[in-house]
């Protein structure tokens, strides 16, 4: 055989082995997203009257529902961010919303903690009650197992964030400045919260620290290589609303978004006591700030 076929052959057998490899990837991802999927949620927000067009890159909101399962009951939506995307802006806005926000559990007809609409009715509860506090429509929602966070993260290789406060948590320490965590350090840093003078809200802001290093983290070369432990982890420990074909179109379509994401919190409100139980009020002001840029973020307005 010439040297000629010979390079030909080796090339050509290259060609096939990566196709076959990308085609692996694909079932696997596939498949994977598939079984998070989770159809009973709602699909379409009432607040809207019809669905987002995800390839015409409307504006989107999501809801992550960072969740503490235990074995006697349901669990508590410990961690409540929402996330908006405008890909004619190529932005993000992130905010995350105190667990113990005092607000209306849509479906009791009753004030509480946000984080127990969670434990009172599951996703759809938290999804109503988070889309009544801020007054816009929640299209997808995220659920994650906060068990399982320290295994999502070293599926991805570990994440890099920039750390405003030097604090000692869990035996590591979190000096200042730009640090690499692993998964169980990890779950430590975004859980201190009684060293920190910022109390919850620091807790929430090292929270979208670590979410938005994960995406990006997912999104590179290696954790392609990796990506059957990375696909494990989140069919195990996630359940979302979105399709397969619908996380396909974001992907493709609001990626470029995550080179611009600004954090808005609520942090003018106060701390009460009712009934023996402590509770974050929202200053009204604040609260109608927020909802405003939201809405403004998702072209509602």
């Amino acid at each position: 055989m010439s040297k000629k076929k010979v390079w030909i052959t080796i090339i050509s057998c290259l060609l096939f082995a990566g196709i076959v490899y990308a085609t692996s990837i694909y079932r696997n991802v596939s498949t994977t997203l598939e079984t998070i999927h989770e159809p009973d949620i709602r699909k379409v927000s009432e607040r809207r009257e019809i669905e987002v067009e995800l390839v015409e890159k409307e504006p989107i909101s999501v809801l992550l529902l960072g969740v503490d399962e235990r074995e006697a009951d349901i669990g508590r939506s410990d961690t409540i961010i929402v996330l908006t995307a405008n890909p004619s802006l190529s932005s993000i806005k992130v905010l995350s919303i105190p667990r113990d926000t005092y607000t209306e559990i849509i479906g009791l007809d009753k004030m509480d903690k946000l984080n127990h609409a969670y434990a009172f009715g599951g996703t759809d509860m938290a999804l109503r009650s988070v889309e009544n506090l801020l007054d816009i429509p929640i299209d997808y929602v995220v659920q994650v197992n906060m068990e399982s966070f320290l295994e999502i993260v070293d599926s991805v290789g570990g994440v890099t964030v920039q750390n405003t406060t030097a604090f000692e948590e869990n035996g590591y320490v979190f000096n200042e400045g730009p640090i690499h965590l692993d998964g169980d350090m990890a779950l430590s840093y975004v859980r201190m919260r009684k060293n920190d003078i910022q109390g919850d809200f620091g807790r929430q802001e090292r929270q979208k620290q670590v979410l938005l290093a994960i995406l990006k983290e997912g999104a590179s070369f290696n954790s392609l290589l990796n990506y059957k432990d990375l696909l494990a982890t989140l069919e195990e420990n996630i359940r979302t609303n979105m399709t397969f074909d619908q996380m396909m179109d974001i992907q493709k379509g609001y990626k470029d978004a995550l080179t611009n994401v600004e954090s808005i919190a609520l942090t003018n409100g106060s701390g009460q006591v009712m009934n023996d139980i402590w509770y974050y009020v929202p200053e009204e002001e604040e609260l109608n700030e927020v909802s405003m840029n939201l809405k403004k973020h998702l072209e509602l307005d």
